[in-house]
């Protein structure tokens, strides 16, 4: 794997070298620092204020510079400003074109002015992770705590670009104002939606939303994904090989395969507890016939994420094939009358759980350009077969028999999933195109392009390798700096992917092991809410299959409505780690609301509590992926032990253990489940709470 620096080292503008952060003597500070503690050289509390102090320093060149650019483009179009005033009295087609050009230019050097930016502040995180896994993980919250917050704050510079929105805005007001407008007087302000029809302006508009984490519904959206982002930049030539590999119907069908995965997890939720007693187990029996398919998750995840490596084309159709005999095993086990078979149906149905496929396959096949889409599309087609679930099931209400097979509203999922697999495989067999494995496509010779568009030299010289090249700095490279520690500066070892979960596990910060934390409290409430709902409403409010049906299908469609209002909106006006914490705050006052206490249970406060409970995890699982995709190390965001699947693990045994929790409560009796399966949702809530506070001001 190339190294970061390396991988920059194309796009680099010489000339402001000396003003980019200088990681390479930041690094070799952090080496000398930990010797010198290993020997008792040097105390913590003067390596925080020395480290603190260069890293001062350097924030405050890069500062500096940055304000010095500003001034410069300020002037330029102040400048140009005054000749748009005087071609307003006498108008001219031709300086009014060399004019527009003129703030196109001044465009392009804010363009790489904000690449500047970018690369300093990837710079800034890399090294501030670097000392908090050499040293205890303290400098990060200590840091930013210390300096983000101050009023005099130039990290808020580097991670904020404060005043530069300001030049964006002039030139993109500039550029539309000089655009033939056809008799229109409406200005940027007045119609902000208008397009520019100007490239400089959408690239300008790419790089600053980046810069400033701003999001849409559909980046919002795409986070749920699990899809680990590396930092880096892409190359020209990794975006031509994710062109190479992409077809549009294999990644139709990858979503596909999500929509009906998750379509069959939910389909069985409003009839578990019925199709149990019709067997003669409990009622609450049904936690473990939800959750047998999330346990043997656990295990699948591992094995298809590994097969991926591979091919995707197989691991589909041995994935479409089990889930065929799973369903089927399902069905018939009324007719066998073996709460065994349903069991082992379900475990069989985990067992093809795909999505592991499905997201690599968005991960290395989808060109980087699309990449979100289809991630928000991997998202809404889960969130669609988590409604559709349930709601099929409520329409499923029939009784007959097929010779000696007993067709009803509990047999009937399993039947009607089975062929909707069986028609997925033929589906499958006729139009998946396997992509040509990475080492294949090194062999193949590229095509010579006809020369580069405007973009691509823009972007080509653009930013500065952290590694800096100077004289002094070449001759430290001669003088034998050729160590590396465990972290992903390193050539080799230290920059290849986590070979096994182990070694995923020992690249966890604390602030990663808080998010993963989290995802499974979210994940294991939303659980105990779903797969409980139809036992406590039955008993509560006699409601019937249907109504159940009714309930989990709205909830449901509710999770692409909340990540339009928090994509387009909340996450704009709030940081990421605030919407975190809020939400988390939120979750818990759900379930508290969701406890029996004293009163009569009523269908408002089941309703209310649980769909509080339910908007509140789905806000907080976006902006949890989102933080835990920044802190998370890049080693994890590519091979077989990636985040993605740490993260799914994390999720699933949440599932797993929710499931096992209500059945484990039934035996306490169906009064007491409700509050006994609350008490750890309780505690977990508040334990990740009170995580977050204590790793906020790392989650920079």
């Amino acid at each position: 794997m190339v190294a970061f620096g390396k991988k920059l080292k194309d796009r680099q503008i010489q000339e402001w070298q000396g003003y980019y952060i200088n990681y390479k003597l930041m690094k070799k500070k952090v080496k000398q620092y930990a010797r010198q503690i290993e020997v008792a050289a040097l105390e913590r509390r003067h390596v925080l204020k020395d480290f603190s102090r260069m890293l001062d320093e350097e924030i405050e060149k890069i500062v500096l510079f940055l304000l010095e650019q500003q001034g410069l483009l300020a002037s330029r179009i102040a400048a140009l400003g005054e000749q748009q005033e005087a071609l307003r009295e006498q108008p001219d087609i031709s300086k009014i074109c060399e004019l527009r050009e003129a703030y196109r230019d001044v465009g392009r050097d804010l363009l790489k002015l904000l690449f500047f930016i970018e690369i300093n502040a990837i710079g800034l995180r890399k090294i501030l992770k670097k000392f908090d896994k050499r040293f205890g993980y303290k400098f990060t919250n200590y840091y930013v705590k210390t300096r983000a917050n101050h009023p005099y704050s130039q990290l808020q510079q580097v991670f904020k670009h404060v005043g530069l929105g300001a030049v964006v805005g002039a030139i993109s007001r500039n550029l539309s104002d000089l655009q033939d407008r056809q008799g229109s007087y409406l200005s940027i302000y007045d119609e902000p939606t208008l397009p520019l029809q100007d490239s400089v302006i959408d690239s300008i508009t790419v790089a600053a939303d980046r810069l400033n984490h701003s999001t849409n519904f559909l980046d919002f959206l795409g986070q749920h994904a699990l899809i680990m982002q590396q930092e880096e930049l892409p190359t020209p030539s990794e975006e031509q090989i994710d062109d190479d590999r992409y077809h549009f119907m294999s990644l139709l069908l990858n979503l596909a395969n999500t929509f009906l995965y998750m379509v069959n997890t939910y389909i069985i939720v409003p009839t578990a507890d019925d199709y149990s007693m019709s067997l003669g187990a409990a009622a609450t029996v049904c936690g473990i016939v939800i959750g047998a398919m999330a346990v043997a998750q656990v295990f699948s995840s591992v094995y298809f994420s590994a097969w991926s490596n591979k091919s995707y084309f197989k691991p589909l159709v041995f994935s479409s094939i089990v889930l065929f005999v799973g369903n089927a095993m399902y069905a018939v086990a009324y007719d066998f009358n073996s709460i065994a078979i349903l069991i082992l149906g379900r475990l069989f149905c985990g067992l093809g759980s795909a999505r592991a496929v499905n997201r690599r396959y968005i991960s290395d096949c989808v060109p980087l350009k699309i990449r979100m889409q289809a991630s928000a599309g991997f998202v809404s087609a889960s969130a669609l077969g988590m409604a559709c679930g349930p709601a099929l099931a409520g329409l499923l209400q029939t009784n007959f028999k097929i010779y000696k097979l007993t067709i009803n509203q509990n047999t009937l999922p399993g039947w009607v999933m089975s062929v909707a697999w069986l028609f997925y495989l033929v589906w499958l067999w006729i139009s998946f195109r396997e992509p040509a494995l990475p080492s294949e496509e090194n062999d193949m010779p590229q095509e010579a392009n006809a020369g580069p568009t405007e973009n691509e030299e823009l972007e080509k010289g653009l930013v500065q390798p952290l590694l800096l090249t100077s004289t002094d700095n070449q001759q430290d490279d001669n003088d034998g700096d050729q160590e590396y520690d465990a972290s992903e500066e390193a050539p080799e070892d230290s920059r290849r992917p986590a070979n096994s979960m182990r070694s995923a596990y020992r690249l966890l910060t604390p602030s990663v092991k808080v998010q993963l934390l989290i995802y499974f409290m979210l994940k294991y409430a939303m659980e105990i809410l779903l797969s409980e709902s139809s036992v406590i409403t039955t008993y509560y409010f006699s409601w019937s299959t249907s109504k159940v049906a009714i309930f989990l299908a709205c909830i449901g469609l509710t999770v692409l409505p909340v990540n339009i209002v928090v994509g387009s909106y909340i996450s704009n006006m709030f940081e990421d780690r605030q919407i975190l914490l809020a939400s988390e705050i939120m979750v818990c006052v759900g379930i508290l609301l969701s406890f029996q206490v004293f009163v009569a249970y009523s269908v408002p406060q089941y309703v209310l509590s649980g769909l509080i409970m339910f908007v509140s995890a789905e806000v907080l699982e976006g902006v949890n992926l989102s933080l835990l995709s920044r802190v998370m190390s890049s080693r994890l965001a590519r091979g077989t032990y990636n985040g993605g699947l740490l993260s799914t693990e994390a999720g699933t045994i949440a599932r797993v253990i929710a499931d096992a929790t209500i059945t484990l409560a039934g035996y306490l009796g169906e009064s007491k489940l409700l509050n006994v399966t609350l008490i750890p949702s309780l505690v977990i809530c508040v334990s990740s709470i009170v995580a977050t506070c204590y790793t906020y001001n790392s989650l920079y």
